[in-house]
């Protein structure tokens, strides 16, 4: 069974950088596809990178295009988003989430989701 647990959240100044980690276990990383979501009070769930494994499609929203990165290291299983000049509307609680692929990564539903980890960007 696919699990994914989180880490790196925390309180940050804005500009700051942060790295959040997904170690994965339970799955074949070769034909799925893996993304990070956040959801801040009153907004809806925004997706926020994601990658694929077999296809080799990455994906980054426009908020976040040229401060985040999504990369893996693939001997540890665990997929990191760097994030980069934080700003305070980043402030949310981050996901990974992972599911077969079934298409481009920013076009499938996820099926397996972390816990969650708090990123507040505050002075």
């Amino acid at each position: 069974q696919l699990q994914l647990v989180e880490s790196g959240g925390a309180l940050v100044q804005p500009g700051g950088s942060l790295r959040l980690s997904c170690k994965a276990s339970g799955f074949t990383p070769d034909n799925h596809c893996i993304g990070w979501f956040r959801q801040a009070p009153g907004k809806e769930r925004e997706r926020v990178s994601c990658m694929c494994y077999n296809g080799g499609s990455t994906y980054s929203a426009a908020s976040v295009k040229g401060r985040f990165t999504i990369s893996t290291d693939d001997t540890k299983n665990t997929v990191y988003q760097q994030m980069n000049s934080l700003k305070p509307g980043d402030t949310a609680v981050y996901y990974c989430a992972a599911n077969l692929e079934l298409g481009l990564c920013e076009n499938i539903d996820y099926d397996s989701w972390g816990q969650g980890t708090q990123v507040t960007v505050s002075s």
